[in-house]
């Protein structure tokens, strides 16, 4: 049986994921990032995008977070996100319509324009799209 450590993925709203993994991949602020057990101790900021976790039986998982922290301790990594969803609950269509509307925005802007806002959505409507993506390339289809 391969070395574990134990894993927490959670939102502002709910508990995520709980359990076992062998390794978690994740975008952190100066790169991605590959925890596995025996990581030193550590705290990141994430980037919204992909959080892949290979659990205890050798399957993978795929989450997508807003953004948030990592913590690494010697004996757990907890994931904190202001939004965290399973990959599989991640509407496409909502985030191609959320991504051309964000990019309009950021074309047309006006004098109450809030261009943080804009950036921001779309930022989270393309890393959403960037999960689905890395979900579809390793399930083998296009």
């Amino acid at each position: 049986m391969a070395i574990t450590v134990h894993c927490d993925i959670v939102s502002a709203q709910e508990a995520i994921f709980s359990g076992l993994v062998e390794v978690l991949v994740a975008a952190g602020e100066q790169g991605d990032l590959g925890i596995m057990p025996g990581h030193a101790a550590l705290l990141t900021k994430l980037l919204p995008g992909p959080v892949r976790v290979k659990k205890q039986n050798g399957e993978e998982e795929v989450f997508y977070v807003s953004g948030g922290f990592l913590e690494v301790q010697p004996n757990s990594v907890t994931v904190l996100a202001d939004t965290a969803l399973r990959a599989d609950n991640i509407d496409e269509a909502a985030a191609i319509e959320a991504q051309k509307h964000a990019e309009q925005a950021l074309e047309n802007q006006s004098g109450e324009f809030d261009y943080s806002r804009a950036a921001s959505q779309l930022a989270e409507a393309t890393a959403q799209l960037r999960t689905l993506q890395q979900i579809r390339e390793k399930m083998g289809m296009r």
